[in-house]
């Protein structure tokens, strides 16, 4: 006889002793019902009223993750998840986990992932607060859409279904709230198969644990480091062309527009403006290269081109072209100077291109090496 489960229901648990014992029931018995081999694995974060002790009662079988957070619950309860689909949800009765069932179905057609969504279902009075319903969640989701091209409703609901295999090529790692987060961006990027499934969404028995802003944040701000192009590519893109603008109009002398009179002082503030973008977009660059180098991101056109074409070589002498044109500037400002007896020398503009010209090569110089260091680590990954 095959004891190996078909499904897995993962519940993180940390003090759930209300609705604990009847999440699990209630995930059994919808799974029998079907006809579907399962069990339920409550992963305890350290609860302290008994809700093991109620799980085990229930029909679980518990596991224990001393390190707070809620994904290392969910990081200990699917490493202990024997069967090739799994089911993650909250123990407290939030999700009707009679639709379990709902997902599994999905996943048969050939999904790698099934989201339970709440925002394309039913919200039950009570069940979430305003400002999470039409403002965070609203957000949040359209955040993520827009930045890793996905087109989902509800993109941090916490019931879900996937297949072990398709859970494998995420390499999740986050331990705290983001998690929820983490998953979906990872299963984007790793282009796995996503759809959705409308559920109903139940008020929560006993206190959230959800903190708005802080989790909020949490989500918003991983985000954005998961989107190296967003944060820093394409403003440090914009900044570099905003910065050389004045530098490159205003070299051979002011400018007047209507009213409007354009001198040096701008060539200053763009000279710190391009530099601030170029630095930006090596951080850019980095931060691509990091993510591919740790197989959270697919390379795409820019980091495949910049892995064909950018070698250390080819960026030093970038940098060491930039550097010397600079100095070249630099120099001809002496010459001038030695011409003139070196007596005082309003020589600003061309000094302020030598300036941006020089640090910019070195900042080339120096991305071309870290951008190397990352390689090197990319190759004995």
């Amino acid at each position: 006889m095959n004891n190996v489960p078909e499904v897995s229901v993962v519940l993180p648990c940390l003090n759930e002793a209300m609705t604990v014992g009847h999440c699990v029931e209630q995930a059994l018995k919808a799974l029998a019902a079907r006809g579907l081999r399962g069990e339920v694995i409550v992963s305890d974060n350290g609860s302290g009223d008994g809700s093991p002790e109620l799980a085990r009662k229930a029909g679980a079988r518990v596991v224990h993750e001393p390190r707070r957070g809620y994904g290392s619950a969910y990081l200990c309860g699917i490493i202990a998840a024997r069967a090739p689909i799994i089911v993650m949800a909250d123990a407290d009765n939030t999700y009707d986990l009679r639709e379990i069932p709902r997902l599994v179905a999905k996943l048969h057609e050939g999904y790698d992932m099934v989201l339970g969504s709440r925002l394309g279902g039913i919200i039950l009075p009570g069940a979430m607060p305003w400002l999470h319903r039409y403002v965070g969640n609203p957000i949040l989701t359209g955040l993520l859409n827009r930045l890793f091209r996905l087109q989902l409703q509800d993109a941090h609901t916490g019931l879900r279904a996937f297949t072990r295999a398709g859970y494998d090529r995420l390499e999740l790692r986050t331990t705290g709230m983001e998690f929820a987060s983490e998953m979906i961006v990872s299963a984007g990027q790793q282009r796995l198969k996503v759809a959705e499934v409308p559920i109903t969404y139940h008020p929560r028995a006993g206190e959230s644990k959800l903190k708005t802003w802080r989790d909020g944040w949490r989500h918003l701000r991983y985000l954005m480091l998961r989107s190296p192009t967003h944060l820093f590519l394409i403003p440090g893109v914009a900044l570099v062309l905003l910065g050389w603008l004045p530098l490159v109009a205003l070299t051979a002398g002011p400018l007047v527009v209507g009213r409007f009179f354009f001198d040096f002082h701008y060539m200053i503030a763009g000279s710190a403006i391009a530099l601030l973008g170029l630095q930006t977009l090596t951080l850019g660059v980095h931060g691509k290269a990091y993510l591919v180098a740790n197989n959270l991101e697919h390379p795409d056109r820019l980091m495949t081109w910049l892995q064909e074409n950018f070698t250390l070589e080819r960026g030093l002498l970038s940098g060491l072209a930039l550097l010397l044109i600079g100095l070249g500037f630099g120099i001809r400002i002496f010459i001038v100077w030695a011409q003139h007896g070196y007596e005082n020398l309003f020589e600003l503009r061309t000094g302020l291109i030598a300036l941006t010209l020089a640090v910019s090569g070195t900042q080339v110089i120096v991305a071309a090496l870290f951008l190397s260091l990352l390689r090197i680590q990319t190759r004995n990954d």
